[in-house]
């Protein structure tokens, strides 16, 4: 079931990592930018995942179970923007003039 929540909230994945591979467009693109880019995706991709499952299995409220699938895609959309954040602060910003 919590492949179900993180497939559903796979578009909004796409657009915030989109805005983070495109943005800032003043910044060079560099094979080591799109290596970085790329292993950070896919980082935040997976963190995600997991941290989706684990909020489907810590949710022990006895509440309707649609509060279990909002508990992890709060989790999973922390993790993904968490990843994203630290990749953005990391990634090398080399100007050109």
């Amino acid at each position: 079931m919590s492949a179900l929540a993180l497939l559903l909230f796979l578009p909004w994945f796409v657009i915030v990592g989109g805005g983070y591979w495109f943005l800032p467009a003043e910044t060079p693109r560099s094979s080591l930018r799109n290596r970085i880019d790329t292993l950070a995706l896919l980082v935040a991709m997976v963190l995600s995942a997991l941290a989706m499952g684990f909020g489907m299995r810590t949710d022990t409220s006895g509440y309707h179970p649609i509060w279990a699938q909002v508990l992890a895609t709060l989790y999973a959309y922390g993790a993904f923007l968490g990843v994203l954040a630290v990749a953005a602060w990391l990634r090398p910003r080399t100007r050109s003039r």
